[in-house]
């Protein structure tokens, strides 16, 4: 008897496990990264929940469509969204960014529930209008599944979510919105399968630093803030491509978390460049 109960016990909690873990969907290798004048935010994708989802949104970081773009809604304890590319940004978008800023995807409904640290588009009635608006989720919200495309979740950041939710807000309507602009300064992306910043002589270490002299000569020579080059548009014009390297890592935006740990963006990064500098003679 006490063995058959045993039996049940091991049996249900497998059961319990299965359904956890079944809404616990594998990342993919990519990761971005949105450096924020709060810190950076870095996320991963659910290629197997969403993948034109993803597939689109991972399109406009690797064309810079995020960048000069803001966070229009702070809700403490249930989300914060990213405005749509299209209006959102302080920079005008180029032909290719506009193109892909105006398609729409189907919307990818999953059982993957909204819980914090959860990316979820953003939509209007049509179920099929979601653009490159999104929330990332602060809090638990049940009522949301099944509702909203979920397509990834945040993988480091958790602490600069947390200093956007002390921000002071006012109500606009139905949405909760910071009093001053939360800026996502730039972006980047990386693949974890082939790029590491742990070697001395790391590719993303090399093309960080270049990143950061580029900054601090432009800040150096007066450049205002909204003038600066996304790192991005530095990167392709400073950084001679190794032959090895794969299309993919040829796009790296170059700021990592590992080695900025206390400067909340390159963009800006005012004497980063003087502190990694002895990295620029690996090559």
């Amino acid at each position: 008897m006490r063995r058959t109960t045993w039996v049940l016990i091991l049996v249900c909690l497998s059961i319990a496990l299965v359904r956890v873990f079944s809404h616990d969907p594998d990342l993919g290798s990519a990761r971005v990264v949105f450096q924020t004048n709060y810190g950076d935010i870095e996320f991963g994708f659910f290629p197997s929940v969403a993948p034109k989802t993803v597939d689109h949104i991972f399109k406009l970081v690797r064309l810079g469509g995020y960048n000069t773009n803001h966070f229009f809604r702070v809700d403490k304890g249930f989300v914060a969204q990213v405005a749509d590319v299209v209006g959102g940004r302080t920079a005008p978008l180029n032909e290719e960014q506009k193109e892909e800023a105006e398609k729409t995807v189907i919307g990818e409904f999953s059982d993957v529930k909204h819980v914090r640290g959860i990316l979820s588009m953003g939509r209007y009635a049509d179920p099929n209008s979601a653009a490159s608006s999104f929330s990332i989720l602060l809090g638990d919200a049940p009522h949301l599944d099944g509702q909203y495309a979920i397509f990834g979740r945040v993988t480091k950041g958790d602490e600069t979510l947390r200093k956007l939710e002390q921000l002071p807000t006012h109500k606009k309507g139905i949405f909760v919105m910071p009093t001053e602009r939360i800026s996502i300064l730039s972006t980047y992306f990386y693949d974890t399968k082939m790029e590491t910043c742990e070697q001395e002589r790391s590719l993303l270490k090399r093309r960080l630093v270049a990143s950061a002299i580029e900054v601090e000569r432009q800040v150096k020579s007066g450049i205002s803030k909204n003038e600066m080059l996304p790192v991005n548009m530095i990167l392709r014009s400073r950084i001679r491509p190794v032959q090895s390297e794969s299309k993919r890592s040829k796009h790296l935006h170059l700021a990592d978390p590992k080695v900025t740990k206390g400067h909340p963006s390159t963009m800006y990064a005012r004497g980063l460049a003087d502190q990694l500098v002895l990295f620029v003679t690996l090559s």
